[in-house]
């Protein structure tokens, strides 16, 4: 039987991020030739990662000695280099900042988002003063709001659902329906900031938790179950409505985790993921009001821009991140 502990999510992860990294650059750029990159599939692989969350957030508590461990290990991966991010920005982006220095640190509205970020609730003051037109500072950040509410809430999933697998399948199943009707329904009356919430992101993070305790039979069937997910997200996607399609990603995302062996190695020289992702959004952004983009060649620039963002997220994580850990 395959080993668990054998797969590529960091090939996965990096991936993901660095489509991310692409939508948001044709986004945020502002610039004609690079509106191309919108196209990168920016919602599919924030709920990659969520899908991914699941089965790593699931086997860490699984596999911890107490809660307390548990808690412990998961804060240290997500909390220092999140309140790295916030107070460099807030510093750092005052020389950006169409206020003075002096102005821009009197600005009472600098220490709100110091406070409110800290707290994970970024949409309470998303702006710094004078910074990139009073837009959100860091869009890319509601993820870990989220990410933090998986991290408390599998705890009381375990404990609700016990130890009986059967029970468990059942139970997960019901909730993963569950979350899809909040989704669908918020969806529906246009509320699509409500229907992202921790109810509705559930179906996107249950399909991980199903997958890492069933994973001998995950891996029995895998390629059956990548076929039916690949022509399933398709249904979904022509019938507009987010049914079996949450689940079918999940089953993409693991197939790809525990197939291709030659990625198994990807991240020996770390997990640069992480800064990658909550550091790309500022830096884009920075490009952008610079005006990089508009007064040099913009694929140039958007090539420097990825190098810059590589080059923080492997710093981070050296200098940084791995620290905690």
């Amino acid at each position: 039987m395959q080993d668990i502990t054998k797969n590529n999510f960091d090939f996965i992860r990096v991936l993901l991020a660095f489509i991310v990294f692409l939508g948001h650059l044709g986004t945020l750029s502002a610039s004609p030739d690079l509106k191309i990159f919108e196209h990168s599939p920016i919602e599919i692989a924030v709920f990659g990662f969520f899908a991914v969350s699941g089965f790593l957030i699931a086997r860490s508590y699984d596999r911890s000695s107490s809660l307390k461990s548990y808690l412990k290990k998961r804060i240290r991966r997500i909390v220092p280099a999140y309140l790295l991010v916030i107070f460099l920005c807030a510093i750092l982006l005052s020389l950006v900042s169409t206020y003075s220095l002096t102005e821009y640190f009197s600005n009472t509205q600098v220490y709100k988002y110091l406070f409110w970020n800290s707290l994970f609730l970024n949409f309470k003051a998303p702006w710094l003063p004078g910074v990139f037109g009073n837009q959100a500072v860091n869009g890319a950040l509601w993820t870990l709001k989220i990410e933090m509410c998986y991290y408390f809430s599998v705890p009381l999933l375990f404990l609700l659902f016990g130890k009986n697998n059967k029970y468990r399948n059942i139970s997960l199943i019901i909730l993963y329906f569950l979350s899809l009707i909040y989704l669908n329904y918020f969806e529906s009356l246009h509320k699509i900031s409500v229907a992202k919430q921790l109810p509705g992101t559930l179906s996107y993070f249950i399909p991980g938790m199903l997958i890492y305790f069933n994973f001998d039979k995950f891996i029995k069937y895998k390629n059956i179950l990548f076929i039916i997910a690949l022509a399933t997200v398709w249904i979904d996607l022509y019938l507009n409505i987010q049914l079996f399609s949450p689940m079918m990603i999940g089953v993409i995302v693991m197939y790809i985790a525990y197939s291709f062996k030659f990625l198994n190695n990807f991240g020996k020289y770390g997990d640069f993921t992480y800064g990658i992702y909550i550091f790309h959004f500022p830096i884009i952004r920075t490009f952008q009001t610079l005006g990089l983009f508009e007064d040099y060649n913009p694929f140039v620039m958007a090539l420097v821009c990825m190098l810059v963002v590589i080059a923080v997220g492997v710093s981070s994580w050296h200098f940084y991140e791995k620290r905690f850990l």
